[in-house]
């Protein structure tokens, strides 16, 4: 295999600390030191062009029984679009298209961060056919009938991790999520509300208690990546004290809270609701335990998808157009909301305008990652100009004014003059995601990473600097130029697999054969699904 030599770019890798003008070389789509003596070298000239790694996005919607059902509840925004390869329809993207533009904008890993364990071979399957990125999933735990059953059964510690390291082994995940652990079981008791101490009927735990002890077990089991945590209030007024109340329930072990701007809303003021952001950012900044993706919000239409079932059920009636879906199911269900959020909206532009807070507030970038929660609070396809908001204040003050000026009243997103530089970009963006994710060998340039490689033209207007790559090297290989992707090439699933008693499988199977009647490894992911070779590359627990 030929030798590349990328040269000439200005190089931004925070986590080998470079930021200047230099080379990069790979070889068997590793990178390596300097090989200037090599035979055979296709060279990239990268002059007057930005070097990151490749982007690696940590929360999306992309795939699973969820996703599906938003693409059949709103057919009419597909209509005579053969591949929605520059707009946003409203929905999810097609398999395909959603590889395509991550790859267009430099992405080359995304993470799918809501996978119930019974649908984990069709989501894998769904993963597969997406092109030119890696991806990876993180499997729903919480609310699931085992679960709760070992906690209300007062079963040791070391049963928990046993069972919540199988759940990860068996659906191949990256790490474990808990979508308003507790609160989706109660609604099947018919409760409407649940907070952090309320108690689930039946299992007689709460909310509190079950994420501590997935977090005590993630911790014990070496999973690189924290509890993974959507808490309870999602979207209500007043959620900053469920945010704050969950960040202080963490005590001192790490804890990543997903959408953090919808968990940022006071209830102060004449629309009832008001910005939290200031109290977050004191709370991160006094905990740094905690990682947090934001959630930004931006304009225009969308469809929320969530297993956060009890929220949907409640806000069924908010959904624009008029129709939704909301269905029960082992390990949480979902709900499809379809909405849009409109820059008239005084409350829709409040939410905007948390999420930047947040951004802005939060000083540690690498600490807070950038997501919309694609499609929830608008496309992955926004992120550009996101991140256009964050790294001019020019831009951030042209959009204010065309806002309604009265919602900034209880906000200080005027007041904030700090604009995010390019390393800071590639930390948020790139090297924090894979610390988190604890997939070391990217997000960076040193010798030994995989050979993912985002070049982008440097220019003044930034969301069409990351709009569109001049070139994406994927694995040692180019797989975007000018912006277009070239032929579609297929990488790999990223999993883990960590160590437990096999003793837990006959509770398991006792279990499955009360709730399913059928056998556990009927929901068990083969390592080979629609290909001949296996697509799973096991990333390494903690010793």
């Amino acid at each position: 295999m030929s030798v590349m030599c990328i040269s000439g770019g200005h190089v931004v890798d925070p986590e080998n600390k470079r930021d200047g003008v230099g080379d990069i070389w790979i070889e068997n789509g590793r990178i390596i030191d300097a090989k200037p003596d090599a035979q055979n070298v296709e060279r990239i000239d990268a002059s007057g062009c930005v070097v990151m790694a490749g982007a690696i996005d940590i929360h999306t919607h992309v795939v699973g029984a969820n996703v599906s059902a938003a693409r059949l509840l709103l057919p009419e925004r597909y209509a005579d679009i053969e591949r929605p390869m520059d707009h946003w329809t409203g929905a999810p993207f097609d398999l395909f298209s959603t590889g395509a533009l991550y790859a267009q904008m430099g992405y080359t890993l995304v993470v799918e961060p809501a996978v119930a364990p019974s649908d984990a071979v069709a989501t894998h399957a769904e993963l597969e056919c997406i092109p030119y990125v890696d991806r990876a999933a993180l499997g729903v735990i919480g609310n699931d009938d085992v679960l709760l059953g070992l906690l209300r059964d007062k079963a040791s510690d070391s049963a928990i991790a046993d069972y919540i390291a199988w759940s990860i082994s068996t659906s191949r995940s990256l790490g474990a999520k808990a979508i308003n652990p507790g609160g989706v079981a109660a609604l099947k008791a018919n409760i409407r509300k649940f907070d952090l101490d309320d108690v689930v009927p039946e299992y007689g735990v709460t909310a509190r208690e079950i994420g501590a002890k997935m977090r005590a077990a993630l911790q014990s089991l070496g999973v690189p990546h924290p509890l993974h945590l959507h808490t309870c209030n999602l979207g209500l007024p007043g959620n900053v004290e469920t945010a704050l109340a969950t960040i202080e329930s963490a005590e001192g072990l790490p804890l990543h809270l997903a959408h953090l701007q919808f968990y940022g809303y006071g209830k102060e003021g004449d629309l009832g609701m008001s910005s939290g952001a200031v109290q977050l950012a004191e709370a991160m900044a006094k905990h740094t335990n905690i990682t947090a993706d934001i959630g930004q919000v931006m304009f225009g239409p969308t469809v929320t998808i969530s297993s956060d079932t009890l929220t949907q059920f409640n806000y069924r009636r908010r959904a624009k157009p008029k129709k939704f879906n909301v269905r029960d199911g082992d390990s949480n269900g979902g709900g499809i909301v379809p909405l849009t959020y409109r820059s008239k909206s005084k409350i829709n532009v409040l939410q905007w305008a948390i999420g930047l807070e947040l951004f802005l507030l939060i000083d540690d970038p690498w600490r807070v990652f950038l997501t919309t929660d694609h499609p929830n609070g608008g496309p992955f396809t926004a992120y550009p100009d996101l991140i256009a908001l964050l790294m001019d204040k020019s831009v951030r003050e042209a959009a204010i004014a065309a806002l309604p000026e009265d919602v900034f009243e209880s906000t200080t997103l005027k007041s904030l003059d700090r604009e995010y530089s390019l390393n800071e970009i590639a930390v948020m963006t790139r090297a924090a995601p894979a610390r988190l994710l604890g997939t070391l060998d990217r997000g960076h340039l040193g010798a030994g990473a995989v050979g993912d490689v985002a070049i982008y033209r440097d220019q003044p207007d930034r969301a069409a600097m990351f709009r569109a790559a001049k070139w994406l090297i994927k694995d040692g290989n180019p797989i975007v130029k000018d912006g277009d992707v070239l032929a579609a090439t297929y990488g790999k699933t990223l999993s883990l697999s960590p160590d437990y008693d096999q003793g837990i499988t006959a509770h398991v199977r006792d279990a499955y054969d009360q709730r399913w009647g059928a056998p556990p490894n009927t929901f068990t992911v083969p390592e080979n699904l629609l290909r001949e070779t296996s697509p799973f590359e096991v990333v390494p627990c903690r010793t």
